[in-house]
């Protein structure tokens, strides 16, 4: 296990537990289907635990290229490693998403809305407005990156406080987050809020085969790509600002 594993793999199960939980409710004949709303913020949370438990011992478990951005920007990542991370996580948001696509396949090829075939790899607007909808990816993004600059270990002692080592339920705190914004955030595009999350995934609907798909829908998937990269940027921006 190294950085680039670890990234690769954490990813993977983070797209593997998230847009499973959408198949698991969007897709017809599903023990889950019709689960709602609250289904899918929980089971994305719970995504996000399983695949930082997974890569935080070993590459701090960005898992998200945005992540990676705003930690560089804050000068808290080097930069030479962006491009290894941001391969990482492509690669690995693919390959949880083709997983999800073989566990569902005859639930996919059985529902006849091809708009949700998508759903359960990448995300859509509720309202197709552009302006709108990247406004809301800065913004999810912003509060995600913005908050996890402020996370802290527990400590031990008044006077000279010793951390304490939280192990995986270290991974708790981003997790709440993440769910916060899918409850609060998260009614509008879907909540990308992760580039990689969005893309890879988007890639894998393209290619694999499903009875009556419809097209990726690559005129939005820019949106879910800049949005969540220009949050990062104020994020760090402003956490730089506030620290200086």
């Amino acid at each position: 296990m190294n950085e680039f594993t670890a990234e690769f793999i954490g990813t993977m199960f983070l797209i593997l537990m998230g847009n499973g939980v959408v198949a698991n409710v969007v897709l017809k004949g599903t023990k889950g289907n019709n689960g709602g709303w609250i289904v899918i913020t929980t089971g994305w949370a719970l995504a996000v635990f399983t695949g930082v438990v997974i890569a935080a011992p070993y590459s701090g478990a960005h898992i998200n290229p945005a992540v990676t951005l705003g930690l560089s920007i804050a000068g808290e990542f080097p930069w030479t490693k962006v491009p290894i991370f941001i391969g990482a996580q492509m690669l690995g948001a693919m390959a949880g998403s083709f997983l999800v696509w073989a566990i569902y396949r005859e639930h996919f090829n059985c529902t006849s809305n091809s708009a949700l075939h998508l759903a359960a790899f990448s995300t859509a607007p509720a309202i197709r407005n552009k302006f709108s909808n990247l406004l809301s990816e800065i913004i999810g993004t912003f509060t995600l990156i913005f908050v996890i600059f402020y996370v802290t270990n527990p400590v031990m002692g008044n006077e000279s406080e010793t951390p304490i080592g939280m192990g995986s339920l270290g991974a708790i705190p981003v997790a709440f987050l993440v769910w916060a914004i899918g409850l609060s955030l998260g009614g509008t595009t879907g909540y990308a809020i992760n580039p990689a999350r969005d893309l890879g995934p988007r890639i894998i609907h393209s290619l694999v085969p499903i009875k009556n798909k419809c097209e990726s829908d690559w005129n939005y998937s820019w949106i879910p790509i800049i949005g969540p990269l220009i949050g990062a940027t104020i994020a760090a921006a402003i956490y730089l600002l506030l620290n200086i």
